[in-house]
C-alpha cells in the first residue's frame, strides 16, 4: 500500500528497490571507454593466441620474445578488467596497469630497433607495435588520456559543475 509522506513523496512501505537491480559497472566502461576495452579484448585474445603458439610450438629458439608476449598478454587481460570493474581500487590497477603496458612498449620498441639480435622472434611490443598497426603504442596513451579525464567519477568523487557556487548564492538569496 502506497503512502504520502510529509514531504509530498509517495513511498510503498517496502525499502526494496522496485524492478530487478542493475549490474554495476564502472563510468569508465562507457562511450570512449567502451572501445578501449574493446581493444583491449582484441589485444588481450592476440597476445594470448600468439604467446600461446609461440611457447608451445618453439619456446627454446626465443624464450625472451615469448615470455615477453605472455607478459603482454596478460596486462591487455588486467586492464581490461580493470577498466570494467567500479571502484578506486580497480581505477588503481587500471593506471598501474596501463603505465606498465605503456613502459613495455617503450622499453620492448626501443631495444628491438636498437638491437634486433636482443629479439630473434618479434612481440606483439616489438618496433612499438608495428606488427599490430602500432594499436599498443597508441592504446596506452589513449587509456592514461581516458582514465585521467574520468578519474573523479571512478574515485566515486562527484565533479563540480561550472557555476555550481554561483548557483548555490543565488538560492541562498
Amino acid at each position: 500500500m502506497a503512502t504520502k509522506s510529509s514531504a509530498g513523496s509517495t513511498s510503498s512501505g517496502s525499502s526494496a528497490p522496485e524492478g530487478p537491480a542493475a549490474p554495476r559497472v564502472s563510468s569508465l566502461a562507457t562511450g570512449v571507454g567502451r572501445v578501449l576495452i574493446a581493444v583491449y579484448g582484441i589485444l588481450a585474445l592476440a597476445a594470448t593466441g600468439r604467446s600461446v603458439v609461440q611457447i608451445a610450438e618453439k619456446f627454446s629458439f626465443a624464450p625472451f620474445s615469448y615470455t615477453l608476449s605472455a607478459i603482454a598478454a596478460v596486462v591487455y587481460i588486467v586492464a581490461m578488467i580493470a577498466l570494467i570493474v567500479p571502484g578506486r581500487f580497480w581505477y588503481r590497477v587500471a593506471c598501474v596497469t596501463i603505465v606498465f603496458e605503456m613502459t613495455g612498449v617503450l622499453v620492448v620498441g626501443t631495444l628491438s630497433l636498437i638491437d634486433r639480435q636482443l629479439f630473434p622472434d618479434l612481440t606483439i611490443w616489438s618496433y612499438y607495435g608495428m606488427g599490430y598497426a602500432f594499436a599498443p603504442l597508441v592504446l596506452p596513451v589513449a587509456g592514461l588520456w581516458w582514465l585521467r579525464k574520468h578519474h573523479r567519477a571512478a574515485a566515486g568523487v562527484e565533479p563540480v559543475r561550472r557555476g555550481a557556487t554561483d548557483d548555490a548564492a543565488r538560492s541562498a538569496e
